[in-house]
Protein backbone atom coordinates (compact mmCIF):
# COMPACT_ATOMS: atom_id res chain seq x y z
CA UNK A 1 0.00 0.00 0.00
CA UNK A 2 2.89 2.42 0.97
CA UNK A 3 4.60 1.63 -2.39
CA UNK A 4 1.50 3.31 -4.18
CA UNK A 5 1.09 6.49 -2.04
CA UNK A 6 5.33 7.25 -3.08
CA UNK A 7 3.88 10.12 -5.33
CA UNK A 8 7.67 11.12 -4.90
CA UNK A 9 8.74 14.61 -4.39
CA UNK A 10 12.37 13.72 -5.10
CA UNK A 11 11.25 13.47 -8.69
CA UNK A 12 10.34 17.02 -9.04
CA UNK A 13 12.37 18.44 -12.40
CA UNK A 14 15.18 20.69 -10.61
CA UNK A 15 15.82 18.39 -7.48
CA UNK A 16 18.45 16.16 -6.35
CA UNK A 17 17.80 12.78 -5.66
CA UNK A 18 18.11 12.41 -1.89
CA UNK A 19 20.54 10.02 -0.16
CA UNK A 20 19.74 6.70 0.13
CA UNK A 21 17.70 5.53 3.58
CA UNK A 22 19.83 3.83 5.75
CA UNK A 23 19.02 1.16 8.64
CA UNK A 24 20.28 3.34 11.64
CA UNK A 25 20.35 6.68 10.03
CA UNK A 26 19.26 9.56 12.32
CA UNK A 27 16.81 11.59 11.16
CA UNK A 28 13.43 14.45 11.36
CA UNK A 29 10.29 12.95 10.12
CA UNK A 30 9.93 15.66 6.90
CA UNK A 31 13.40 14.08 5.75
CA UNK A 32 13.02 10.45 6.62
CA UNK A 33 9.71 10.73 4.68
CA UNK A 34 11.42 12.41 1.60
CA UNK A 35 14.14 9.66 1.20
CA UNK A 36 11.60 6.89 1.90
CA UNK A 37 9.18 8.09 -1.19
CA UNK A 38 12.24 8.33 -3.04
CA UNK A 39 12.83 3.99 -2.73
CA UNK A 40 10.21 2.94 -4.12
CA UNK A 41 11.08 -0.95 -4.11
CA UNK A 42 11.49 -0.11 0.04
CA UNK A 43 8.36 -2.12 1.37
CA UNK A 44 8.75 -1.10 4.92
CA UNK A 45 10.68 1.64 7.33
CA UNK A 46 9.82 3.39 9.98
CA UNK A 47 11.23 6.01 12.57
CA UNK A 48 11.37 5.53 15.45
CA UNK A 49 12.39 7.89 18.07
CA UNK A 50 15.07 9.90 15.62
CA UNK A 51 16.10 6.54 14.34
CA UNK A 52 15.39 4.79 11.27
CA UNK A 53 14.81 0.77 11.74
CA UNK A 54 14.09 -1.06 8.38
CA UNK A 55 11.31 -3.89 7.91
CA UNK A 56 12.81 -8.26 7.76
CA UNK A 57 11.85 -10.64 5.80
CA UNK A 58 8.30 -11.41 6.53
CA UNK A 59 7.17 -15.00 7.69
CA UNK A 60 3.84 -16.68 6.56
CA UNK A 61 3.96 -19.14 9.82
CA UNK A 62 4.70 -15.82 11.93
CA UNK A 63 3.51 -13.00 10.90
CA UNK A 64 1.68 -13.19 7.16
CA UNK A 65 -1.51 -15.51 8.26
CA UNK A 66 -1.82 -13.95 11.55
CA UNK A 67 -1.69 -10.29 10.04
CA UNK A 68 -4.50 -11.93 7.29
CA UNK A 69 -6.96 -12.94 10.47
CA UNK A 70 -6.12 -9.81 12.18
CA UNK A 71 -7.19 -7.57 8.92
CA UNK A 72 -10.62 -9.94 8.52
CA UNK A 73 -11.45 -9.06 11.90
CA UNK A 74 -10.95 -5.56 11.53
CA UNK A 75 -12.24 -5.02 7.91
CA UNK A 76 -15.59 -6.75 9.52
CA UNK A 77 -16.09 -4.62 11.96
CA UNK A 78 -15.24 -1.54 9.66
CA UNK A 79 -17.75 -2.38 7.19
CA UNK A 80 -20.40 -2.79 9.47
CA UNK A 81 -19.46 0.18 11.67
CA UNK A 82 -20.32 3.82 9.99
CA UNK A 83 -18.27 6.31 10.47
CA UNK A 84 -14.74 4.13 11.14
CA UNK A 85 -12.06 3.56 8.81
CA UNK A 86 -9.56 1.21 8.97
CA UNK A 87 -6.13 1.55 7.74
CA UNK A 88 -3.75 -1.51 6.46
CA UNK A 89 0.25 -1.24 6.79
CA UNK A 90 -0.22 2.73 5.86
CA UNK A 91 2.20 5.90 7.13
CA UNK A 92 1.05 6.58 10.89
CA UNK A 93 3.25 10.82 11.38
CA UNK A 94 2.54 10.70 14.57
CA UNK A 95 5.71 13.74 15.45
CA UNK A 96 8.32 14.71 14.31
CA UNK A 97 10.99 11.59 15.37
CA UNK A 98 8.13 8.92 15.01
CA UNK A 99 6.45 7.83 11.34
CA UNK A 100 5.12 4.22 12.08
CA UNK A 101 3.78 2.00 10.10
CA UNK A 102 1.36 -0.51 12.27
CA UNK A 103 -0.24 -3.35 10.62
CA UNK A 104 -3.67 -1.93 10.98
CA UNK A 105 -4.78 1.45 12.35
CA UNK A 106 -8.86 1.94 13.49
CA UNK A 107 -10.02 5.16 13.53
CA UNK A 108 -12.81 7.46 12.85
CA UNK A 109 -13.72 8.85 9.68
CA UNK A 110 -12.86 12.67 9.14
CA UNK A 111 -15.34 15.07 10.56
CA UNK A 112 -16.53 13.13 12.80
CA UNK A 113 -15.88 12.10 16.40
CA UNK A 114 -12.03 11.57 15.06
CA UNK A 115 -8.72 13.17 16.92
CA UNK A 116 -6.56 12.00 12.92
CA UNK A 117 -6.79 13.35 9.16
CA UNK A 118 -4.55 12.51 6.04
CA UNK A 119 -2.16 14.94 4.41
CA UNK A 120 -2.18 15.39 0.98
CA UNK A 121 -0.12 12.55 0.35
CA UNK A 122 -2.60 9.82 2.45
CA UNK A 123 -0.33 10.00 5.29
CA UNK A 124 -2.17 9.46 8.50
CA UNK A 125 -1.68 12.49 11.18
CA UNK A 126 -2.55 12.45 14.45
CA UNK A 127 -3.62 10.35 17.29
CA UNK A 128 -5.55 7.44 15.40
CA UNK A 129 -8.20 5.23 18.35
CA UNK A 130 -6.29 2.29 17.80
CA UNK A 131 -3.78 0.30 16.42
CA UNK A 132 -2.78 -3.43 15.91
CA UNK A 133 0.72 -4.62 15.74
CA UNK A 134 1.47 -8.53 14.86
CA UNK A 135 5.10 -8.80 16.24
CA UNK A 136 7.32 -11.73 15.69
CA UNK A 137 11.04 -10.36 14.97
CA UNK A 138 9.94 -6.83 15.62
CA UNK A 139 8.37 -7.61 19.37
CA UNK A 140 11.31 -5.76 21.25
CA UNK A 141 10.34 -2.95 19.40
CA UNK A 142 6.73 -3.14 19.66
CA UNK A 143 6.77 -3.54 23.27
CA UNK A 144 9.58 -1.37 24.14
CA UNK A 145 10.01 2.38 21.84
CA UNK A 146 6.27 2.20 19.85
CA UNK A 147 4.84 1.46 23.26
CA UNK A 148 6.35 4.72 25.06
CA UNK A 149 5.68 6.81 21.66
CA UNK A 150 2.20 5.33 21.06
CA UNK A 151 1.08 6.22 25.01
CA UNK A 152 2.73 9.29 24.65
CA UNK A 153 0.89 10.72 21.58
CA UNK A 154 -2.25 9.47 22.87
CA UNK A 155 -3.40 6.21 20.88
CA UNK A 156 -6.15 5.14 23.02
CA UNK A 157 -6.04 1.30 22.62
CA UNK A 158 -2.68 -0.93 21.69
CA UNK A 159 -3.06 -4.55 20.30
CA UNK A 160 0.14 -6.57 20.07
CA UNK A 161 -0.20 -10.34 18.87
CA UNK A 162 3.12 -12.12 19.90
CA UNK A 163 3.12 -14.56 17.50
CA UNK A 164 6.28 -16.67 18.57
CA UNK A 165 4.65 -16.57 22.18
CA UNK A 166 1.16 -17.43 21.30
CA UNK A 167 0.06 -14.25 23.19
CA UNK A 168 -1.89 -11.25 22.88
CA UNK A 169 -1.86 -8.03 24.29
CA UNK A 170 -4.70 -5.53 24.59
CA UNK A 171 -3.59 -1.99 26.44
CA UNK A 172 -5.52 0.90 27.10
CA UNK A 173 -4.44 4.54 27.93
CA UNK A 174 -5.64 5.81 31.01
CA UNK A 175 -3.98 8.83 32.57
CA UNK A 176 -1.60 8.65 29.60
CA UNK A 177 -0.48 4.77 30.98
CA UNK A 178 -0.81 1.83 29.22
CA UNK A 179 -3.40 -0.80 31.17
CA UNK A 180 -3.48 -4.04 30.29
CA UNK A 181 -6.79 -5.36 29.76
CA UNK A 182 -7.54 -8.97 30.80
CA UNK A 183 -10.07 -11.22 29.18
CA UNK A 184 -13.70 -11.73 30.79
CA UNK A 185 -14.65 -15.29 32.07
CA UNK A 186 -15.25 -16.43 28.54
CA UNK A 187 -11.88 -15.58 27.72
CA UNK A 188 -13.24 -12.22 24.89
CA UNK A 189 -11.44 -8.65 25.50
CA UNK A 190 -13.61 -5.83 24.04
CA UNK A 191 -12.32 -2.37 23.01
CA UNK A 192 -13.79 0.57 25.27
CA UNK A 193 -13.52 2.54 21.76
CA UNK A 194 -15.07 0.57 19.30
CA UNK A 195 -18.41 -0.48 20.84
CA UNK A 196 -18.99 -4.24 18.97
CA UNK A 197 -15.19 -4.69 18.47
CA UNK A 198 -14.67 -8.40 20.23
CA UNK A 199 -12.30 -10.43 20.17
CA UNK A 200 -12.11 -14.38 21.12
CA UNK A 201 -8.70 -14.47 22.06
CA UNK A 202 -7.95 -18.37 22.77
CA UNK A 203 -9.61 -18.86 19.05
CA UNK A 204 -7.33 -16.05 17.73
CA UNK A 205 -4.09 -17.95 19.04
CA UNK A 206 -5.66 -20.97 17.71
CA UNK A 207 -5.78 -19.58 14.18
CA UNK A 208 -8.96 -20.03 13.94
CA UNK A 209 -10.22 -17.10 11.97
CA UNK A 210 -13.91 -18.88 11.54
CA UNK A 211 -14.72 -18.77 15.04
CA UNK A 212 -13.17 -15.29 15.65
CA UNK A 213 -15.11 -13.62 12.99
CA UNK A 214 -18.80 -15.55 14.38
CA UNK A 215 -17.85 -13.69 17.34
CA UNK A 216 -17.31 -10.70 16.34
CA UNK A 217 -20.34 -10.92 14.07
CA UNK A 218 -22.78 -11.67 17.16
CA UNK A 219 -21.44 -8.95 18.94
CA UNK A 220 -22.23 -7.00 15.90
CA UNK A 221 -25.73 -7.63 15.86
CA UNK A 222 -26.55 -6.49 19.62
CA UNK A 223 -28.84 -3.43 20.34
CA UNK A 224 -25.48 -1.86 21.65
CA UNK A 225 -23.64 -1.92 18.52
CA UNK A 226 -26.63 -0.64 16.55
CA UNK A 227 -26.73 1.96 19.06
CA UNK A 228 -23.45 3.01 18.22
CA UNK A 229 -23.29 2.53 14.25
CA UNK A 230 -26.49 4.96 14.47
CA UNK A 231 -24.71 7.49 16.43
CA UNK A 232 -21.76 7.50 14.22
CA UNK A 233 -23.47 7.59 10.75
Amino acid sequence: MLAAQKRSRAEAPGLRSPPVLQNGDRLKSGEFLRRYEAMPELKKAELIEGKVFMGSPVSASEHGKQDGIIQTWLGTYAAHTPGVDLYTNTTLILDSDNTFQPDGILCFTKGRQGQSRLDPMGYVLGSVELVVEVAASSESIDLGEKFDVYARNGIGEYLVWRTRDKAFDWFVLENQVYQSQLPDARGILRSRCFIGLELDVAALLRLNATQVIAKLQRALRTSAHAAFARRHR
